[in-house]
């Protein structure tokens, strides 16, 4: 075991610890004893002796060996060990090497090692354990070095050398320190911090010495400073490094818990210490965005009211193409011989008859042996029985279900090509078009719906299939077919030949010499996924056919070995089609064959000495990795090596490592022939096989710079940014070939351009089947020269490719349309990308080297992405490293930024039919959400780089006043609106006589004693108390006597009163005011929650300094409960008196204010920054709102209300306790609480008391929403009804929620709910009540406003439905005898109709003032007392803190002037200051939360001027790492911001208050202190 030569007693105390953790584990269960063992070996690895002192110089060295290199095993190593060796490596990371070159690789690590000199440590991202066991590794064990997985171990055993140096760096102390600090602990959101990059810099003074127990000492002896303070962002200057461990003698830190993170013992990288992990991050992503971002700043773009984005100014520098026009290039003429077929079928007849015994095609079975070979005489044959059958047997002779014409669809697998052939010689016979598509093996197949769209524009319903492929189709329980999503309905028929029907004597098949008609069908996916079919006419596939075999040089009876796929392209054309015209010898390799045994198609062409093969780069990689298992292969008698993907810009190296390896096999150099073709030209060009001897043709050397822009320019400057291109040499016999500019009019290239091959042959596509539309812009392109005039009528073919023509008219491709992606005006191709990032040593962490590029649009411009199949055995720190590698490397040779780096698991990426990646598919499941990767890297703040410029606020040089002339002279009326004067109203002699409230209800109690004021109600909608007049008074009177006697109670003393909602609180309240004390209404703690709630009620009552507390008996036993200790100190409460069972006692005397002046209560309330204010209310002010509501409202004595609010503050106080007492209506008070147990409550209360009037918060609609919504039928049977609803008022101290409120009335507008019944209100804490809609005025208006102008302080109105358009509703009628103003909160000068400004408001029911132990008196002044700068000096407002804007309305109101509309936007201490603009949370969230279905709730905040959102996951975790980018991609294209970091919770993370509002600053607070437990911490670059 690995235990040998350790001495378990001299390892570090750390490694003991753990290995003691592993036996408890194991003692208890919680791991196998294999896993135990594993584990085990792994601690105990890095102290296994090894050899050490190994030449530094030798670190880098590459591990994956060159095409050429001889990487032969040791002698020793026996026979085993070298096979292995190739396995492993094909299994390991061999897929990539289709993109491998040696010379690409020196370059991508000569660029990295370029920017290790100036990196950045680069935040890494913070994952929760439990949420992708994706990577079994775990962070805190040494990497295993000694017993190798297979995969690498094999490359290790090849070069002792190398394992030795690994493990020195690998057990390199610095690189332990680091992987310690960085995330040794078991938390669930502990992992590593820093990048390896740069944490070892900040312990440079601790030498590498092996010994990992300096770790324990530096750990025990970090000294932790903390402060928070938040780094600099703006400045550019870099602050010092000298964050250093300090190995003091401090005492030893001890007793660390597994629970703790380790990570938290960090200096920030700008040496600013911070006792968060989550702020090291912030500060090190701070400084990865110090770096200057590529573009020059003239390049930015201006920010245009209309235009958001402005064209870049061009770059001087620019190459651009120098050439003259390209002349058209003319193919060699098609020779005419005279023995050649008038049609492909004919051929097959010739040869059936004549040649019978010939062999047409031999299949392999799966191990590589020939399984059987078909003869030309079978070929004819089974192909004439087919096309009778067809033609004849398959409907009654009236009714044939098949016409000549018609098509069918082909669906054969490819490991049966011999059934494939005579379906498709047999469809010709029966002059039937065959569609040859790919077999569909699941309902979940990627493209399977395409190819459904294909079916379909073909017009198919028959499918032609052999028994064992029909067997194996996916089926439906009754045995049927299954009917795939979005196919047509098909009918299979079976065509092996025990089916088929012999034909008649006297039947012959019709073979007319060929024309135009439709041969067969091609498929093909475009760029944008759709399926298409290129229809192929008899003419051309004949003439494809000819100028193949004049270009090959075929002759009758070789032999052919065909690797590709039959059915389409290359494989169909040469190995179907061609061969049968001149009688050659096919044998087809399948691809299921070439995964068992890849040298299997080079051991065909030695056995039988095949005279051409046709392959891929995949084919001739997969044979050089396995070519050692065979020594004596031959391949002499090659004359043609056809390579498929020769276009391919990095075919090149395949081809040269392939003859590298195979030229002592017998392979001359000049017979490997590359070509290009495409689905709708066919063959373009192809390298004729060279004559002995003669000089291979030349590469071209281009800069990327220049290709980047279109341009070929030979590379000399920089080497790392070079790609070597080999010709596909001449284009075809007969065929005329131009390049053209690929997007815009087909004009013609100049000859150092690159642009699109277009091409005018009889050997081509003819048009997309049954799209006319698509065919016309494809197939029809006249090009044009640079005047823009035709160059003549012959219309040519779109290829997709790519080039230019060389020197000796040679072809060059250098890419597709198809990868092409257009970034900021360059373009980049796809496959360079891949190539870039295969050569950053992906072995550890790409799984096959499966990558994905394409682009999405995402503002403005296209942003690249790249997703690759991660590794099951990679490491997250591998991952992480290799991840941040690519976006060096590919920043630097190509200079275009990575706008997402994905990995997803292993072989999750959607496959096409023959394994690659399915480009279309993994796109869309990208921009749905649906990859789940497991790791993801964005890096916005790189890419985006047209940004507008940030705002730069003007300073105000004029003045205020000069601003209001201006306005006035423009007729602009000034921003202001008004409820209706409060006169003196019909009660006069009540409010005469009894201005305080405690009058009013001593009053109601002696005139009308037995009247209902209160209902309280339970969960089951039982009324469990209630309070006349009378009840309320003598229960007031009982707790004044009490406090009077108990509490030792002076006048003016605060008492805080702590009771669940209902009528005890409303007693103690007015107990109070007649003990002449002033009440303080506080929230109770939350029984389960006492930790959290608890310090929020001692807070209150030690700022408001009560004298003594009003309470029931149970909350009186929690404050003194030992629970309640934990968290505050339970031995200073004031007095508790508990109000339960209190003796009949009657006060000797009932208090009566002096002055209305005086204070009634004291209103705290926590807002959503998190700050504790208090606010003073006067008698005044509570008879002048009363007042205000009863004439709003029209309530009465007669009336009754439903209020389902929390009674603690603001107007849910108000209607709760005071409102009732001076209108003498009845108040059904329903605790919000209550619906958590019965959901329809209050909505069945409504209906059971015909409730007109009801009040309730935003919690308690989103409640009713989100759990009645698909319950409204039963609801109905129930007998709800809620036509009885007037006024339904939401309210709240917060913009309407529209989205919630219309959503509402839209679900229970099937219970009677009127459409106008909704509505919200609208307080503050200066004026509890400014807006509630009440039974008189005009229905709350909605407009819609532009964002772009709201983020500038502006607004503008626009039509609903315009782009960027944000709808707003009024707030509710104002309330009479208050006054608005909008107001400059800079200025303090009043603003112009349709302004945005801050909302001040005049009225007798304003506050008096902050009830503060800071007597902060400014604040005072400023917030309740304050004038205008100019216009009307002499009135004192209130500043709510809120933006909003008036808007006159058409509408009247009850006086009959026109309707002055309230719009508030948001608060103003809410809003984020980004890149000089104003954003409100709201509008950013709510983006957000359309962004994917699985966000249940998110939330934004500021940090450093980073935009941090929050998001909660309602779906799986596996789908958390979707959101990054969604998230990004939408904040970006709908509010022009970049996202800094983005952390995903788990649902109910985001605190939220009672009144339903999100506490963004709690949740900021908790982010920073690392107390959120996150699924998941984006930290985008």
């Amino acid at each position: 075991m690995a235990e040998r030569g350790v001495d378990l007693a001299a390892l570090p105390k750390e490694v003991k610890e753990q290995l003691a953790e592993l036996e408890l584990e194991l003692s208890e269960g919680d791991i196998t004893q294999k896993g135990y063992e594993k584990k085990r070996a792994k601690l105990l690895a890095a102290y296994i002796p090894q050899t050490q002192n190994v030449d530094p110089g030798l670190q880098n060295i590459q591990l994956a060996p060159g095409p050429g290199a001889d990487s032969s095993p040791s002698p020793d190593a026996g026979p085993s060990a070298s096979t292995r060796q190739h396995r492993s490596h094909r299994s390991g990371g061999a897929r990539d090497e289709r993109y491998r070159s040696d010379i690409h690789t020196e370059a991508v690590q000569a660029a990295l090692a370029k920017h290790k000199e100036e990196k950045m440590p680069m935040p890494m991202p913070t994952k929760r354990r439990s949420a992708f066991v994706q990577s079994p590794m775990d962070n805190c064990t040494p990497p295993d070095t000694s017993s190798a997985s297979e995969d690498e171990g094999s490359l290790r055993r090849r070069q002792a050398a190398v394992s030795a140096v690994l493990a020195q760096t690998l057990q390199n102390s610095e690189f332990w320190i680091n992987r310690s600090i960085q995330g040794s602990s078991t938390s669930s959101s502990a992992s590593s911090t820093l990048s390896h990059g740069d944490s070892s810099k900040s312990h440079n003074h601790v030498h590498s010495q092996n010994q990992s127990n300096v770790l324990a000492d530096v750990l025990a002896h970090t000294r932790i400073e903390s402060s928070s303070v938040p780094p600099d962002v703006t400045s550019t200057v870099p602050q010092e490094r000298n964050s250093r461990v300090e190995l003091g003698p401090s005492p030893v830190v001890r007793g660390m818990s597994r629970g703790q993170s380790r990570s938290s013992m960090m200096d920030t990288a700008d040496g600013v210490p911070v006792n968060s992990r989550v702020s090291t991050k912030i500060q090190q992503l701070l400084n990865t965005l110090k770096r200057p971002k590529r573009p020059p700043l003239s390049e930015f773009f201006l920010d245009d009211a209309e235009q958001i984005v402005e064209v870049p100014q061009p770059d001087p520098n620019t190459p651009r193409p120098e050439g003259r026009q390209i002349i058209p290039v003319k193919g060699e003429p098609l020779g005419v011989v005279s023995n050649w077929p008038p049609a492909l079928q004919a051929a097959l007849a010739r040869w059936g008859a004549t040649q019978a015994k010939s062999p047409a095609l031999t299949a392999l079975d799966l191990t590589g042996k020939p399984l059987y070979t078909l003869t030309y005489g079978k070929l004819w044959s089974r192909s004439l029985k087919l096309a009778y059958t067809l033609l004849n047997k398959l409907g009654t002779k009236n009714e044939p279900v098949l016409k000549p014409g018609d098509r069918v669809a082909l669906v054969y697998p490819n490991s049966d090509p011999g059934m494939f052939w005579v379906a498709f010689y047999g469809c010709l016979l029966a002059e039937v078009i065959p569609v040859p598509i790919e077999v569909p093996l699941s309902q979940k197949d990627a493209g399977n719906q395409q190819i459904g769209f294909l079916l379909g524009s073909c017009g198919i319903s028959l499918a032609l299939t052999s028994e064992v492929c029909l067997k194996g189709l996916p089926k439906t329980p009754s045995g049927e077919i299954l009917q795939f999503k979005g196919w047509p309905r098909l009918r299979w028929v079976v065509t092996d030949t025990k089916y088929l029907t012999k034909p008649s004597k006297d039947w012959q098949p019709h073979i007319p010499t060929a024309n135009n008609d439709t041969a067969y069908i091609e498929y093909k996916a475009s760029k944008e996924g759709t399926v298409m079919g290129v229809a192929v006419s008899k003419i051309s596939m004949l003439t494809h056919c000819q100028a193949l075999t004049q270009a090959c040089n075929y002759c009758e009876g070789e032999t052919l070995v065909n690797v590709l796929d039959f059915k389409k392209d290359m494989g169909l054309w040469h190995g179907v089609l061609t061969s049968v015209m001149n009688r050659i010898h096919t044998i087809s390799v399948p691809y299921s064959v070439m995964k068992a045994c890849p040298l299997s198609w080079v051991q065909r062409v030695n056995v039988s000495k095949a005279r051409v093969a046709l392959v891929k780069c995949r084919d001739l990689h997969w044979a050089m990795m396995a070519h050692r298992d065979q020594k004596d292969i031959n391949l002499s008698s090659l004359r043609m090596l056809i390579v498929a993907d020769g276009a391919n810009p990095w075919s090149v190296s395949s081809c040269d490592a392939f003859l590298n390896v195979f030229q002592s096999h017998g392979l001359k150099p000049e017979v490997i022939c590359p070509c290009a073709s495409s689905t709708e030209a066919m063959t373009v060009a192809i390298r004729r096989p060279g004559a002995r001897g003669a000089p291979l043709p030349a590469r071209a050397i281009l800069s990327m710079g220049g290709l980047s822009h279109g341009v070929i320019r030979v590379n000399t400057e920089d080497k790392n940014s070079a790609l070597t291109v080999q010709d596909v040499g001449h284009v075809m016999p007969g065929a005329l070939m131009c390049i053209v500019k690929p997007d815009g009019p087909p004009m013609l290239c100049k000859t150092d351009e690159i642009g699109e091959i277009v091409l005018n042959s009889r050997a081509g596509g003819t048009m997309y089947y049954g799209l006319p539309g698509v065919t016309k812009n494809t197939f029809e392109v006249i090009p044009v020269n640079s005047g823009g005039t035709p160059i003549g009528e012959i219309p040519f073919t779109r290829t997709g490719l790519l080039g230019f023509v060389g020197p000796g008219s040679l072809v060059f491709v250098v890419g597709k349309t198809e990868g092409l992606l257009l970034v900021s005006g360059r373009r980049h191709n796809a496959d360079d990308l891949v190539a870039t990032a295969l050569a950053v040593e992906p072995i550890k962490t790409v799984y096959r080297g499966r990558i994905a590029v394409f682009s999405v649009t995402v503002f403005y411009d296209e942003r690249i992405v790249m997703v690759a199949e991660q590794r099951p055995d990679a490491s997250e720190e591998d991952s992480f490293q290799w991840m941040s590698r690519v976006l060096q490397a590919i920043d630097s040779i190509h200079q275009v930024g990575l706008y997402c780096l994905a990995l997803v698991p292993a072989n999750t990426l959607p496959k096409t039919p023959l394994g690659g990646i399915h480009m279309c598919e993994t796109k869309q499941r990208f921009l749905e959400g649906a990859l789940h990767p497991c790791n993801i890297l964005m890096c916005p703040h790189t890419c985006v780089t047209n940004l507008p410029k940030p705002r730069q606020k003007q300073p105000v040089g004029v003045g205020p006043a000069s601003i209001m002339v201006g306005n006035l002279v423009a007729g602009k009326r000034i921003a202001q609106a008004a409820g209706r004067e409060l006169g003196l109203i019909e009660d006069q002699d009540l409010s005469r006589k009894h201005q305080f409230l405690s009058e009013a209800l001593q009053w109601r109690a002696q005139s009308d004693p037995d009247h209902v004021l209160y209902i309280l109600l339970n969960a089951k909608g039982a009324a469990v108390s209630t309070a006349t007049c009378s009840q309320l008074h003598k229960r007031a009177e009982k707790i004044t006597a009490a406090l009077l006697e108990r509490g030792g109670i002076n006048t003016g003393d605060n008492v805080v009163l702590l009771y669940p909602p209902g009528i005890d609180l409303i007693a103690s309240f007015y107990g109070c005011l007649y003990a002449g004390c002033i009440p303080v209404t506080v929230r109770p703690p939350h029984l389960q929650n006492l930790s959290a709630t608890l310090p929020t009620v001692r807070m209150i009552i030690d700022v408001s300094k009560a004298a003594c507390i009003l309470t029931t008996q149970t909350l009186m036993k929690t404050l003194r409960s030992k629970e309640a200790a934990a968290s505050v100190n339970v031995k200073t409460w004031p007095t508790i008196i508990d109000t339960d069972d209190l003796p009949k006692k009657r006060p000797p005397h009932i208090y009566k204010p002096p002055t209305a002046e005086m204070l009634a209560y004291l209103d705290f309330s926590v807002s959503t920054t998190g700050m504790l204010t208090g606010v003073k209310i006067s008698h005044a002010a509570v008879s002048a709102l009363c007042r205000s509501i009863k004439l709003q409202c029209e309530l009465y004595s007669s009336r009754q209300v439903a209020i389902c609010l929390d009674p603690y503050c603001g107007l849910g106080f108000v209607l709760w306790c005071l409102s009732s007492v001076y209108s003498g209506h009845q108040s059904i008070l329903i605790p919000p609480m209550e619906l958590e147990s019965s959901l329809p409550l209050w909505l069945s209360t409504l209906s059971q008391y015909k409730i007109r009037d009801t009040f309730c918060s935003y919690s308690v609609m989103e409640l009713c929403t989100k759990g009645l919504g698909t319950q409204t039928e039963a609801l109905k049977t129930r007998g709800v009804n809620l036509s009885c609803v007037r006024s339904c008022v939401v309210v709240a101290e917060e913009r309407p929620r529209l989205a919630l409120t219309q959503s509402f009335s839209k679900l229970f507008k099937d219970l009677g709910l009127s459409p106008r019944a909704v509505s919200t209100a609208f307080g503050s804490r200066v004026n509890l009540a400014i807006c509630l809609q009440g039974t008189t005025g005009p229905d709350p208006s909605t407009v819609y406003v532009d964002m772009k102008s709201l983020r500038h302080d502006r607004v503008r109105l626009v039509e609903r439905g315009a782009p960027q358009s944000l709808p707003l509703m009024e707030s509710g009628t104002i309330l009479p005898g208050v006054r608005v103003i909008i107001v400059n909160p800079e200025t303090k000068g009043p603003l112009a109709d349709s302004h945005l400004g801050e909302i001040w408001v005049n009225s007798p029911h304003n506050a008096s003032g902050y009830y503060t132990i800071y007597g902060e008196e400014s604040l005072q002044a400023d917030h309740f007392n304050t004038r205008l700068s100019f216009g009307e000096p002499h009135t004192l407002w209130a500043r709510t803190g809120y933006l909003g804007f008036v808007r006159r309305t058409e509408l009247l109101d009850a006086s009959g002037d026109r309707h002055d509309a309230l719009f508030v936007v948001g608060y103003l201490d809410e809003t984020l200051e980004l890149r000089g603009l104003r954003y409100h949370p709201i509008d950013i969230e709510t983006s957000v939360s359309r962004a994917h279905r699985s966000i249940a709730e998110s939330a934004v905040f500021t940090w450093t001027n980073l935009l941090v959102v929050v998001a909660e996951l309602s779906g799986s975790e596996q789908e958390a790492l979707d959101l990054v980018p969604l998230v990004t991609n939408v904040v970006l294209e709908e509010h022009h911001l970049i996202v800094g970091v983005v952390v995903i919770v788990d649902p109910g993370v985001i605190p939220i208050n009672s009144r339903g509002e999100k506490q963004r600053m709690h949740l900021r607070d908790s982010f920073l202190a690392d107390q959120l437990d996150p699924i998941y911490v984006a930290y985008n670059m």
